[in-house]
């Protein structure tokens, strides 16, 4: 029938033409060009989140959000911006207190969800601190929290077999979590789901019954060997079986020092996107090296034409390396991106009261060391 109806259009431009002398110009019709619908996601990821004694002050009347001042305009423009956080926020109820055992104030949730974060994983050594009660009170003030998504610790199994899925941008981003232990306290044993341990056999099924239902996997992994700037075997292990199950970004924590960011091949022709330690976003330790933390910042698009799988890429990776800064006494605890920090905060820092370890040479020069070409020293949302 088409073909009939150009012939037809054709042979009668054609006697016009000719009895008007006038040639016509008969242009082919070309269909419009279909094009994909592109995407894009920005995931921001901190380490850990660090509360001893001396940070904790005023307890629920402190000021924690000085703290966290230089960095909210990093933190606020991710679509998801992911913190590890390290201790308890179960309330006063169970009293207050750093190390060994921890429960920091709840306002410092607060302050994290006012800086901007609203993934927060709650799988580190330091969850069973006080006991069963205080995790659970711990998601129950994270419920008080709206738009803050938590990992690591739940009600029941039901909850942990659910998984979590963010759909944000139109695109999908699952989320699991797991602690290589509790510093020997034991999870209770008739409750196995309330805090996710390593357990290869449990991490297999739960990462294949959620990898089908999203876009980008995440992992949030608490391991490897403290103050250690290399990862330890048993990381490049876990690293490698992450990879083998198409685990697409892992974010790990724990170690206090930062460490190598990786791109491990995986089956499926694609990479993992390993941060084996982000080290610490915030906390009182005195060694230089764990005062250099970072930042890391992805980059997902995703292109998807009609009737086909979407095409998910990493488009970008780095890592903003980050100071805690903190001064005599232990007070005027703030956190800067390094690009920000200047030779004269260094010298009111805690540690160089006595001789000057900390100094703008040594950060930058290990920062250069561990994150090579993915070091940013600039605000990545700012192009």
């Amino acid at each position: 029938m088409k073909k009939l109806l150009s012939l037809f259009i054709f042979l009668t431009l054609w006697l016009y033409s000719c009895s008007t002398g006038v040639p016509v110009v008969v242009e082919e019709a070309h269909p419009e060009p279909i094009l994909p619908q592109v995407d894009f996601l920005t995931i921001l990821a901190a380490g850990d989140n660090l509360y001893h004694s001396v940070m904790i002050r005023s307890g629920e009347g402190g000021d924690y959000k000085t703290a966290y001042e230089e960095i909210r305009y990093l933190v606020s423009p991710a679509d998801i911006a992911f913190i590890n956080q390290e201790t308890l926020l179960a309330g006063e109820d169970f009293t207050f207190s750093g190390y060994p055992l921890f429960n920091t104030p709840q306002k410092v949730g607060t302050v994290l969800a006012e800086t901007g974060f609203n993934v927060v994983n709650h799988a580190t050594n330091h969850i069973m601190d006080k006991g069963e009660k205080a995790v659970l009170a711990t998601l129950d003030f994270w419920d008080s929290i709206p738009g803050m998504t938590v990992l690591g610790i739940h009600r029941s199994q039901e909850q942990r077999d659910m998984g979590v899925l963010l759909k944000k941008n139109n695109i999908t981003t699952g989320f699991l979590s797991y602690t290589y232990g509790t510093n020997s306290i034991p999870v209770p044993a008739a409750k196995p789901y309330l805090v996710s341990l390593v357990n290869t056999e449990i991490m297999a099924k739960e990462i294949n019954a959620l990898r089908p239902l999203c876009d980008i996997l995440v992992v949030s992994m608490h391991w490897g060997e403290e103050y250690r700037h290399e990862p330890s075997k048993n990381q490049e292990t876990l690293a490698l079986f992450l990879a083998e199950h198409l685990v697409d970004l892992v974010i790990g924590h724990h170690p206090h020092v930062i460490q190598e960011i990786k791109y491990i091949p995986r089956p499926d022709g694609k990479e993992t996107l390993c941060y084996y330690s982000l080290g610490n976003l915030l906390s009182a330790q005195t060694q230089p090296r764990t005062l250099l933390g970072a930042l890391a910042h992805i980059g997902i698009k995703r292109v998807a034409f009609p009737d086909s799988k979407p095409l998910i890429t990493i488009e970008h990776a780095g890592a903003i390396p980050m100071v805690t800064h903190y001064e005599k006494s232990f007070t005027g605890f703030k956190i800067y991106p390094l690009y920000a920090y200047t030779e004269e905060l260094a010298e009111k820092h805690y540690v160089n009261q006595n001789k000057k370890e900390l100094t703008m040479e040594y950060l930058g020069s290990l920062s250069r060391r561990i994150f090579g070409e993915k070091e940013t020293l600039r605000n990545p949302f700012i192009y």
